[in-house]
């Protein structure tokens, strides 16, 4: 498959748009790392930013390679103060420094994730974070990745081992355990390609909030998510 930044082949986004606990669970539980001023690529049409602003960030940068999503997410934003959306790549576009650079569902699109993820780290302000959240586990891979332009699915060392050598993992979990069944039971059952509106709801809102009361409970270590987090430490000052 051949990655074209500037098109995007998925048409989940409006579907999963309406899955509103599951992103408020996985948004409270990166928050501690979203702050200051914020870079979000690959923004999509926006859902994920409304979510996840909260009033420890100062500024947000939507980065999104598609201009027809982009375009939605613009009017998505446009009452968030200090939001911008702008049409472009880490590749493509001149970037400013950040306190927190984020890929929500949106490394596993990127053929080239290391060097993606080595980017990224460049545009990072000491003592600042990269978090990425992507669908785990290869063995899940289903016709729905495939339908959707993703490239792989992650586990915890998959994942860890495509962080910049410039930064400190400080953490790594998953989200979503009960979800993770589900998957495992449309991948040996039903084998569908995408979920119907129905499936979404009943995900949404019955396994979503099951994963919240057992995902600690079993340290999050399984789910159908996973979640790492990078610091940049800062530099100690030379002292003599």
């Amino acid at each position: 498959m051949t990655y074209d930044p500037a098109h995007y082949v998925g048409t989940e986004l409006e579907l999963f748009a309406t899955a509103t606990n599951w992103k408020a669970y996985y948004s409270r539980r990166i928050a501690p790392w979203v702050r200051g001023d914020v870079l979000e690529v690959g923004a999509g049409i926006g859902t994920n930013t409304r979510e996840l602003r909260t009033p420890a960030v100062k500024s947000w940068l939507c980065l999104e390679p598609d201009a027809a999503l982009a375009a939605q997410a613009r009017e998505l934003v446009s009452s968030l103060p200090d939001c911008e959306v702008v049409v472009g790549t880490t590749q493509t576009t001149a970037l400013g420094t950040y306190d927190s650079v984020l890929y929500i569902d949106v490394l596993e699109h990127i053929e080239h994730d290391r060097d993606e993820l080595e980017r990224a780290a460049k545009l990072l302000r000491e003592d600042g974070f990269l978090v990425v959240l992507c669908p785990a586990h290869q063995e899940l891979y289903s016709e729905l990745d495939r339908a959707v332009g993703h490239f792989r699915r992650y586990d915890a060392e998959t994942l860890t081992a495509c962080g910049p050598a410039s930064l400190s993992l400080e953490k790594v979990y998953y989200l979503d355990s009960v979800g993770m069944l589900a998957s495992l039971a449309n991948r040996a059952v039903l084998k569908s390609g995408q979920p119907s509106v129905g499936q979404i709801k009943v995900w949404d809102r019955v396994m979503i909030p099951l994963s919240r009361l057992l995902d600690p409970c079993i340290g999050y270590k399984l789910g159908k998510s996973v979640v790492a987090v990078w610091r940049r430490v800062p530099t100690r000052p030379d002292v003599g």
